[in-house]
């Protein structure tokens, strides 16, 4: 009897077949976790995108409407530029009121600037620049004596027609004009009396 025993036979029967340990293998690593989890992502930096995003939903328009009334000529992009400056300095700002007032200031100083690279860029032209073709979201924005009003307004000086604009468009106070401008409240009354009087002078010369 021991001679009919085969020990090949008791290892082939302890032994698991080949085959049934590939899959068992193939199953092991198709649930194993990835090596790479994604970082989390910083709490500031997700309540700075929420908060810019709100700023932008609801100023967006009275920016773009702010930039045109100042005389920009391309007000889209000088309100992009306000929201890129925000974006990029919002942790030194303490709250959504200061934010509102620093994007205000800054496409103020945006406009500013523009229009006087503009006036040097034309003095050193020898060609006279076409007339800027007002682009479709501007035209929506304002109505035919608004342009007329518009058209008066690029006639004053930058401080005069900032000053007028701020305050009887936007209804600012004084403190907040003269904060947007970088200005005394003292000069801020100056340049809204002599805006007035400079902008009537214009209206009825059109008259």
């Amino acid at each position: 009897m021991r001679r009919r025993h085969d020990p090949r036979a008791t290892v082939a029967q302890a032994a698991p077949p080949e085959p049934a340990a590939v899959p068992q293998a193939r199953h092991e690593d198709t649930t194993a976790p990835p090596a790479l989890t994604p970082a989390v992502s910083d709490p500031a930096e997700l309540e700075r995108e929420a908060a810019l995003a709100r700023l932008f939903d609801v100023h967006y328009a009275s920016m773009l409407r702010l930039a045109v009334l100042l005389g920009a000529d391309d007000p889209e992009n000088v309100v992009a530029e306000a929201y890129y400056q925000i974006y990029r300095k919002w942790r030194r700002l303490r709250d959504t009121e200061a934010a509102e007032a620093y994007l205000r200031s800054t496409v103020c100083n945006l406009t500013r600037m523009r229009i006087r690279h503009l006036q040097v860029a034309r003095r050193h032209a020898e060609i006279p620049p076409a007339d800027v073709v007002a682009s479709a979201e501007n035209s929506a924005l304002l109505r035919d004596d608004q342009r007329v009003l518009i058209s008066a307004l690029q006639q004053l000086p930058p401080r005069q027609r900032e000053a007028l604009v701020l305050r009887h468009w936007l209804g600012l106070k004084e403190s907040e004009i003269a904060a947007a401008m970088g200005i005394s409240a003292g000069s801020v009354k100056t340049h809204t009396a002599r805006g007035i009087a400079a902008l009537t002078q214009v209206m009825e010369a059109r008259r």
